[in-house]
């Protein structure tokens, strides 16, 4: 006789069915665990021994075969402890195979049974769900897999707290979802910041558009002050995307206590961050940085430090908006819509037009140091914007200029306006507008088109290029509250255009 219970493999954001068969025969005294088990579910068995023992129980001396099915699919990740612990229980009739069945399970066996949290908890309630199945989890991930509604879910404390209750002597109270988190950007505020007017306006389009920006200045102008403002004017989540944002963090393990947050991601990865760190993948091809920053902010300051193939492996998501991550085993795809903030130095000794400091190795210097940015790259970024330094006399005498809440409001509002313009696309922003919708939200008169036409001319404005320039003049109009794009508008997105350099 075989039992069986349900528990997933994850791919990417994919859960696929697994069902874990558990045979006791008679026959020599073994434990086999087959269908391609990589070495945490393999060494499962140490834990589920173990873990029954301490509750009083011990493996019958048979032969114990327990198969993840299908057999061809590689199983990783040490959540199959728990599946193949209640799979023993019931092929020894101490808990009910029918009543077993009717669950998917997940979780991490410690020695001494408690049940320990594991990534895709949110991702497994989603999937048990939509099959009509009961979740069993960790207690500490109760509240996470209470998001998903109308599904009947047992969150133990431990292994034989569950025994009990499948027993019907003991009773394990259903976990309660806890309310979206309505947290407050606690970081600098840019009325903290003197001067640098230019790059504060420059931020505002950024985070009213989605755009992406690059800031270019001296050391200590304030190019990561800014970029560390931006989170606090950027609209919160809306339920849908928290929710989306939140798959991510379950399945990379960065969900504590099971906790909903509204705020935007903010990631600000070192400049020695590796390809599968920044990018995805890795041993169990986990997602990178920037499907953590999905709907939220990718930092990356001394830009040019990062490495040129890691920086290069930008470009695909940056147009997509997702990130395919091929391996010889298996191939996943994340989420990837970040908005990326970059800040680096005109030169590496950062004082290139700096009469007093002069650059001893100019204009090579910086020639080499912005040549380890690749074109492609530079021509994905919107808005490029030259960040000064700030003198004494400002920071001693600088005014007060508009606070964060101020801004944010502006922003919210230039948001509010897309929204309603994008109701009937798959459209969140006019960073993401492209081809025909684009075109339709970006009229122009016959003058204007003229005066833009004469200016990408002189500039060299690539064809991608043109369209960014649009999608930022259409934010610019947005914050304006103007429907129509101005001249001035299309100046001004002209102006934070990086002019390509003639062959």
């Amino acid at each position: 006789m075989v039992a069986t219970i349900s528990t997933i493999a994850i791919l990417g954001l994919e859960a696929r069915d697994v069902e874990v068969q558990v045979q006791i025969a008679s026959g020599m005294n073994a434990f086999t665990v087959v269908g391609l088990p990589d070495k945490a579910v393999n060494e499962s068995r140490e834990r589920v021994r173990a873990a029954l023992a301490s509750i009083g129980l011990s493996l019958p001396p048979k032969r114990i075969t327990v198969n993840l099915s299908p057999a061809d699919l590689p199983k990783e990740g040490s959540h199959y402890d728990l599946p193949i612990a209640l799979g023993l229980l019931a092929a020894m009739d101490l808990v009910d195979r029918e009543e077993v069945s009717h669950y998917l399970a997940v979780g991490e066996l410690s020695l001494d049974g408690r049940i320990a949290p594991v990534p895709g908890v949110l991702l497994a309630s989603l999937h048990a769900s939509a099959k009509d199945l009961g979740l069993i989890c960790p207690q500490s991930q109760g509240s996470e897999a209470a998001w998903v509604g109308d599904l009947d879910i047992l969150a133990p404390p431990d292994l034989v707290s569950l025994l009990n209750h499948m027993k019907g002597s003991q009773l394990v109270s259903p976990p309660e979802a806890t309310q979206a988190v309505e947290e407050t950007w606690t970081g600098m505020d840019l009325a903290e910041i003197k001067g640098q007017e230019g790059g504060k306006r420059a931020l505002e389009i950024a985070a009213a558009g989605g755009h992406n920006l690059l800031m270019t200045g001296p050391p200590g102008a304030g190019k990561s002050l800014l970029a560390s403002c931006l989170p606090g004017i950027l609209p919160p989540l809306t339920p849908e995307e928290a929710l989306e944002v939140s798959m991510i963090a379950s399945v990379a393990g960065d969900l504590p206590s099971g906790q909903i947050t509204r705020l935007r991601p903010y990631r600000a990865p070192h400049h020695s961050a590796s390809m599968a760190a920044l990018i995805g993948g890795g041993p169990r091809t986990r997602p990178g940085e920037i499907s953590s920053s999905h709907l939220g902010v990718l930092f990356l300051d001394e830009l040019p430090e990062f490495q040129r193939t890691v920086l290069d492996g930008l470009r695909q998501p940056l147009e997509l908006g997702h990130v395919t991550v091929a391996r010889a085993n298996m191939t996943v795809t994340y989420p990837a819509r970040f908005q990326l903030i970059a800040a680096m130095n005109p030169c590496r000794c950062g004082y290139l037009s700096d009469a007093n400091r002069a650059c001893s190795r100019a204009p090579r210097c910086a020639l080499d140091y912005q040549a380890k940015i690749s074109g492609p790259l530079l021509d994905r970024i919107d808005l490029h914007i030259e960040i000064p330094a700030v003198s004494a006399a400002d920071m001693a005498y600088g005014q007060p200029t508009e606070c964060s809440k101020t801004v944010a409001a502006q922003v919210l509002a230039a948001r509010q306006l897309q929204k309603e313009r994008f109701k009937d696309h798959p459209v969140r922003t006019n960073a993401e507008a492209d081809g025909a919708l684009l075109e339709e939200i970006t009229p122009l008169d016959t003058k204007d088109r003229k005066f833009f036409m004469q200016a990408a001319e002189v500039m060299q404005i690539t064809a991608r290029g043109y369209h960014r320039i649009l999608r930022v003049a259409r934010t610019i109009a947005d914050l304006a509250q103007s429907e129509q794009i101005a001249r001035e508008h299309l100046a001004e997105a002209l102006s934070y255009r990086r002019a390509m350099p003639v062959a």
